[in-house]
């Protein structure tokens, strides 16, 4: 029986490829990168750190692995020269070198690498202050392209050379929510187009908003504003402001500067009344106007502002004695008080030092002509606590230059219209000043000064610009810690005599005498000259000390 051949078994089916893996770029047995990499230790084991990845796959990983981003952004490396091992610098501390960089190294540094690029973002976001110029090129895309990436910023402090309107107000309300402090000044030939009731919808958008600096106000021509977290307010450039309500209950400090301008019709009488019920907590005011008169000063005392401590009224010529007697009498406490430009006397001075003896510390008296050396004298000898005085171009000889303040400083106009009311210094003054705390004394542009005898221990700054008639021999400084004497436009031979006093050359050539001791070795005493004899005369260099040198600068530049 024939039997049938068994059937032959199935072939297996063929075995699909296996695609070829794709090989690590690391060393198997140190996990250095195998590019230009020649192993040095054939018996290391292979690592299995996590690493050891590709160069550019550091965001993957863990927030633990990715805090170390290394220098290059590309590889994360570690080479060896010399024994010497160079470890990835660490991401806290680059972003902290990078924040240090200017804003167009801070853009730079972002094309740098991915890695860079992330650090500079967490730089952008962990700002909390910007100070920013426009140039006009850049204009205002430039700064709403840049604002979003600083989501923490709360100071903004920009320089614009460019038109400033209310799309910038838009765009800073937008990005900065939490925006303490503000800051918009104008340079060049740019404009401010902002009017009063754009920022008056900016300042009550912003709640977190405390202090806010503004120039260029010229096209406000009215202001209402309301703010309960506003503290400081600094407007500069004010003209013709038809209505001016600032309702800020919590305000300390006020700045109103106003252009000097004739045709100003400001009402500062109902602006002065209206501020002791709006800001009843003000401390510090500042007003600076040509139209300042006594009648703003009475409807100011009268407003009920009893927390002042920093009083300013400045350029107000119309300004006489009749201001300074409500202000002391209103006014108890005034740290500051600022009439520069004003037309008080040397009686408004001894109403001031009589009212303030305690608490004066700043007086500021810029080109009031009516005062005189005296009263300077009167207010340095009644006042003990004074650190500052200002009497620059109080001092004037002004028969020389004709009786004319036009050529000197801008209020001018205002004040030829009175000299024939007002009567000139004498040519010479001389002024005597002894204080044992005064730091800062300001003589600048007082020509009708031809003597000045000094002794501060305190002084460290002393302004002697353009004071053209002071003679070199009357003059006597006795101030030990002077760090700074300005001497712009004063004479050659007066520059001689303030570089002798302050870097004690006279000291040093008259002071030749020994000293010596009493019996009892408790006190030095100065040899007299008939003791000395020329041959045994010989200066012991034990216990001898040489002569200070001053650090005092003397500026001959303005």
């Amino acid at each position: 029986m024939l039997r049938q051949p068994a059937k032959a078994a199935a072939p297996p089916p063929p075995k699909c490829p296996v695609p070829k893996k794709r090989g690590s770029y690391n060393c198997g047995r140190c996990g250095l990168p195998k590019k230009g990499h020649v192993c040095s230790s054939p018996d290391a084991p292979p690592r299995s750190d996590s690493r050891l990845r590709r160069a550019l796959s550091y965001d993957d990983l863990p927030e633990e692995v990715a805090e170390t981003v290394g220098m290059k952004g590309e590889e994360e490396e570690v080479e060896e020269d010399e024994g010497d091992v160079l470890v990835p610098l660490p991401a806290k501390c680059l972003v902290e070198v990078l924040r240090r960089l200017p804003l167009k190294g801070l853009m730079g540094a972002s094309a740098v690498c991915r890695g860079w690029r992330e650090c500079v973002r967490r730089v952008w976001r962990s700002a909390e202050e910007l100070r920013l110029r426009v140039s006009p090129r850049s204009q205002i895309g430039f700064v709403g392209s840049l604002l979003p990436k600083c989501s923490g910023l709360t100071r903004l402090s920009l320089t614009m050379e460019s038109d400033v309107d209310a799309t910038l107000l838009a765009c800073v309300a937008f990005s900065c929510p939490n925006l303490e402090v503000f800051e918009i000044s104008t340079a060049g030939t740019a404009a401010n187009w902002m009017t009063g009731d754009e920022l008056g919808r900016f300042v009550a958008d912003k709640r977190c908003l405390s202090i806010l600096k503004v120039e260029g106000c010229t096209n406000l021509s009215s202001l209402n504003l309301f703010s309960s977290s506003l503290s400081t307010l600094w407007l500069s450039d004010l003209h013709c402001m038809s209505k001016m309500v600032i309702n800020c209950p919590n305000l300390k400090e006020l700045s109103l500067d106003f252009t000097r301008q004739e045709n100003d019709s400001t009402d500062f009488i109902s602006m002065m009344d209206s501020l002791g019920r709006t800001c009843p907590r003000l401390r510090n005011l500042h007003v600076s106007s040509i139209k300042l008169s006594n009648e703003a000063v009475l409807a100011l005392t009268s407003a009920g502002l009893r927390g002042l401590r920093m009083l300013s009224l400045v350029l107000g010529s119309k300004i006489t004695d009749a201001s300074v007697a409500a202000i002391v009498s209103c006014y108890a406490s005034l740290e500051m008080l600022d009439l520069s430009g004003s037309s008080i006397s040397d009686n408004g001075i001894g109403m001031i030092c009589n009212a303030f003896p305690q608490t004066l510390s700043r007086l500021l008296l810029a080109l009031c002509r009516n005062i005189t050396s005296s009263g300077i004298q009167f207010a340095t000898a009644q006042l003990p606590h004074l650190q500052l005085i200002d009497c620059g171009m109080s001092l004037c000889d002004f028969s020389s230059r004709n009786d004319s303040l036009e050529d000197i400083t801008e209020i001018g106009q205002t004040q030829q219209s009175q000299k024939s009311n007002t009567r000139t210094h004498p040519i010479y003054q001389k002024l005597i000043i002894k204080h044992g705390r005064l730091k800062k004394l300001s003589l600048w542009g007082c020509s009708g000064l031809d003597a000045l005898y000094l002794n501060c221990p305190e002084l460290n700054d002393l302004n002697l610009n353009s004071c053209t008639n002071l003679h070199p021999e009357s003059l006597l400084l006795q101030c030990p810690n002077l760090e700074s004497i300005h001497a712009s436009g004063c004479q050659d031979l007066l520059i001689g005599a303030l570089q002798d006093q302050v870097f004690d050359k006279l000291t040093e050539k008259d002071n030749r005498l020994p000293s010596k001791r009493l019996a009892d070795g408790s006190k030095r005493v100065q040899a007299p000259n008939f003791i000395l004899q020329p041959s045994n005369f010989q200066p012991s260099n034990d216990k001898q000390k040489r002569p200070r040198l001053s650090q005092c600068n003397l500026h001959l530049d303005g």
